[in-house]
């Protein structure tokens, strides 16, 4: 099988990608291990920066996100009792986030992948990209029981951390930057509408927790945790009993309680891969890079990565020029480790880390305070909220 890019990955970042190409008449073949089922149901992100809803619209994939997802112009930040809005358009120009899941994003790119693009192969596990420093990567596979191998002129690895296109690039050709936090995110879906109109995020003595949702009747909450916590120890009644402690406000806002329906504890963590490109293998979203979820940045950055490899490759084929493709690595890096920053900044403001001391709650009472009553604080994180361009 022969092909121009090979993509590994069937998840948002590698979906959208065959997209983009496809619209430029650019021809590929996607390997996915799973089946189909299981990537248009496992759960993920659920907050789309301004930029990431542009692009899917001009992919032509943003009809059903505009019907069914969910305009957000703010979050509230909840501290000390207190409840402080932040209006994103006001302090960005008018920019906003959508709330829709990376389940339905998944969902609609597929539908068109498998209506106009190119081969999507399911349960195609790739084994090995090979030769990624000549002019002709291979990717080896195996496919309804036999192994075949993708000729390609590009691949893109969007196989996550556990992906087998990281590990293509030699070790000592490498650097990686990480950190790993002493507590988790338990997370919880539950059938019921959500207590507020916006995200919630709160900091409380007790530790973080967020309130988002996934439709006007399915609720999404999260509650800052220890590292290697099982989520079964946790029943139901005290998942919603603690969340109604640290959501406490000095009004009488009330949380909306309904059907556990999913509990799962996710592990936080920080980590950047240099180089992102290594010959004709380059490694986009979480195969390259993870951020805490606090910013809500994951499928985001994933999403700027394919979309500059998307445009240096459609630059080579109208010029002949591979300038932008050999900047690759450093185009993206420069906005995947702003959105580093903005994580560890919206990670360390909000959880309280064990053994934390009164003076180190104190300062994280002082940021929130700064937020809440100074402009160009507020802008800060409402600008890194909704995204970086995606030519940074």
């Amino acid at each position: 099988m022969r092909t121009t890019v090979g993509i590994i990955g069937a998840g948002p970042a590698g979906l959208l990608l065959a997209r983009l190409l496809h619209n430029a008449g650019i021809d590929s073949v996607v390997l996915e291990s799973r089946d189909r089922a299981y990537v248009e149901r496992r759960q993920r992100a659920g907050i789309l920066e301004q930029g990431t809803a542009d692009v899917l619209r001009a992919a032509g994939a943003g009809a059903r996100m505009d019907r069914e997802g969910l305009r957000h112009d703010g979050i509230e930040l909840r501290f000390d009792r207190r409840r402080h809005r932040v209006d994103f358009p006001a302090l960005t120009g008018g920019r906003s986030v959508m709330v829709y899941a990376q389940t339905e994003v998944c969902k609609d790119l597929i539908a068109l992948q498998l209506q106009d693009g190119g081969p999507l192969l399911f349960e195609a596990e790739a084994l090995a990209v090979e030769d990624a420093a000549t002019d002709a990567p291979r990717v080896r596979f195996r496919h309804e029981g036999s192994e075949d191998v993708l000729e390609c002129e590009y691949v893109v690895g969007c196989d996550g951390f556990w992906g087998v296109a990281r590990s293509a690039i030699p070790a000592e050709l490498t650097q990686v930057f990480e950190r790993t936090y002493p507590f988790g995110w338990l997370g919880i879906l539950a059938d019921a509408p959500p207590s507020h109109d916006e995200l919630v995020y709160a900091r409380h003595d007790r530790g973080f927790a967020l309130l988002s949702m996934r439709s006007p009747s399915v609720s999404r909450l999260y509650l800052q945790v220890p590292d290697g916590t099982d989520a079964g120890a946790w029943s139901d009644e005290e998942i919603w009993d603690e969340l109604e402690r640290r959501f406490e406000t000095a009004d009488d806002w009330r949380l909306e309680r309904g059907p556990i329906t999913q509990k799962s504890v996710t592990p936080m963590r920080s980590y950047v891969h240099e180089p992102m490109r290594h010959g004709r293998l380059f490694l986009a979203g979480d195969a390259a890079h993870i951020v805490p979820p606090t910013g809500a940045k994951g499928l985001n950055l994933a999403v700027g990565d394919v979309v500059t490899f998307a445009r240096a490759l459609t630059h080579r084929k109208e010029t002949g020029s591979a300038e932008l493709l050999d900047a690759y690595s450093q185009t993206c890096l420069r906005r995947v480790w702003q959105a580093e920053r903005f994580s560890y900044d919206m990670t360390t403001l909000l959880h309280r880390a064990p053994g934390a001391t009164g003076f180190e709650d104190r300062l994280q009472l002082a940021r929130l305070e700064r937020i809440a009553s100074n402009r160009a604080a507020e802008t800060d994180l409402a600008e890194g909220y909704t995204g970086f361009p995606l030519d940074v």
